[in-house]
């Protein structure tokens, strides 16, 4: 990616090196990576740690734009999904409100309970705030063979989409809505709303590529990442078996397809995966 001239966000909170006491230990992070992708909301997940882990930090979180080249390189990213979105917003007479990422080391609080490492990157509704773990770019790169920097920017522009569906409504309905369904039922409506995250995060690819911070062979690295994370991919490594029953992520091809959608129109509105017949 050529984003040197791009602004860096300030709304990052550095929670590296900042200790919780007690509670669980850490994970492996190749477990961390299948937790996420079997659902982006993790509060079920998180209210079962907060009752075992203590509720205190050890010290004060740094807010602004981190000092180290990967804190400055997701300050950026997240910088152009601010630019990208708030262009959006507006030509809908709207504002966009953009939210805070924290970055972390294996576990960390938020509105929607204490998370850990084993739930990956995710997104808060509560508090509108991004929760990575650096160290699910590096199993990316090395376990599932994901590599590169505009495949980190895509994890990051995923999570930023939910963002856009909070502002929007779209959370919400689908958190309502998995209340009052079936398992099977709830997880094809997750399914829906992790696609359309695809799809805005092509949305703000195709306009970072229009600013010209894109590299030949970014797009492609984006494609790999979405499918090296699919739910069949993800549950043919772990447990031998597709259920396609379970997905709440949806297969490598319709992240792919959806990514495209997205990436090759620029258009919010032909992320449309709440109503569409077809995925």
């Amino acid at each position: 990616m050529q984003l040197g001239d791009q602004r860096a966000s300030a709304n990052i909170e550095d929670r590296r090196g900042i200790g919780i006491g007690g509670g669980l230990g850490v994970g492996g992070i190749v477990i961390a990576v299948v937790a996420y992708f079997l659902g982006f909301d993790p509060s079920a997940v998180m209210s079962v740690v907060e009752q075992v882990a203590p509720q205190h930090e050890t010290r004060e979180t740094s807010k602004g734009v981190p000092a180290d080249a990967m804190g400055q390189f997701v300050a950026k990213v997240l910088g152009s999904t601010e630019d990208v979105w708030g262009r959006i917003f507006l030509q809908s007479k709207s504002q966009y409100r953009p939210p805070t990422l924290v970055l972390y080391d294996g576990q960390v609080r938020s509105a929607c309970g204490m998370g850990q490492s084993a739930t990956g990157p995710f997104y808060c509704s509560g508090d509108e705030k991004l929760y990575i773990d650096l160290a699910f770019f590096r199993d990316l790169r090395t376990r599932f063979r994901a590599p590169g920097d505009f495949a980190q920017a895509y994890v990051i522009a995923h999570e930023v989409g939910h963002h856009v569906q909070n502002l929007t409504g779209a959370f919400q309905k689908m958190e309502a809505a998995r209340g009052r369904v079936s398992q099977a039922e709830s997880n094809r409506t997750s399914v829906r709303m992790e696609l359309q995250a695809d799809c805005y995060a092509g949305v703000w690819g195709y306009h970072a590529g229009s600013m010209k911070q894109l590299d030949s062979g970014d797009i492609a690295e984006a494609l790999n990442a979405a499918t090296a994370i699919g739910d069949d991919r993800l549950q043919k490594q772990t447990q031998g078996r597709v259920v396609p029953e379970s997905f709440t992520h949806g297969s490598s091809e319709q992240r792919v397809r959806w990514f495209k959608r997205g990436m090759d129109s620029g258009r919010p509105k032909d992320c449309d995966t709440l109503s569409t017949s077809s995925l």
